[in-house]
């Protein structure tokens, strides 16, 4: 079950739309969802997160727990829809299309995909541009 959270100003358009895609992205990697919990928050909002469970003193735009058992995915995935709209200016694409990123982002770190490495990143990278093409 994937549900939609929001503790800020912001609402989804299309929460039937994205859970659909969500769901076959997780399916085309052969995996599960179990519950998954997306968080829409503001950057005071994450920032507090980020300190407390993190001990990172620094803004982000997304911050996943993960509860994945096996192959049945879990977890709450919280995004600073402030720090999403900020970098999609910075990267100069459209706020949907960053936030979008950052969504299936959170997804595949539950499916093992990591961003330390720069091997990593680049691996990270591709399988979130898979995954873009697909939502429509």
């Amino acid at each position: 079950m994937i549900t939609f959270n929001y503790e800020t100003y912001f609402e989804l358009k299309s929460e039937i739309l994205l859970k659909n895609w969500i769901e076959n992205v997780v399916a085309e990697e052969d995996f599960s969802i179990g519950e998954i919990n997306y968080i829409f928050c503001d950057d005071d909002y994450l920032h507090k997160l980020n300190v407390e469970f993190l001990q990172h003193d620094t803004l982000t735009d997304i911050i996943s727990f993960d509860n994945t058992l096996g192959k049945l995915i879990s977890g709450d995935i919280y995004i600073s829809v402030e720090r999403v709209r900020d970098n999609a200016k910075d990267f100069k694409v459209s706020f949907l299309d960053e936030l979008h990123r950052v969504m299936i982002h959170g997804v595949l770190h539950y499916m093992g995909y990591k961003d330390k490495s720069e091997k990593e990143k680049i691996k990270m990278r591709n399988a979130e541009n898979t995954a873009l093409l697909s939502i429509n």
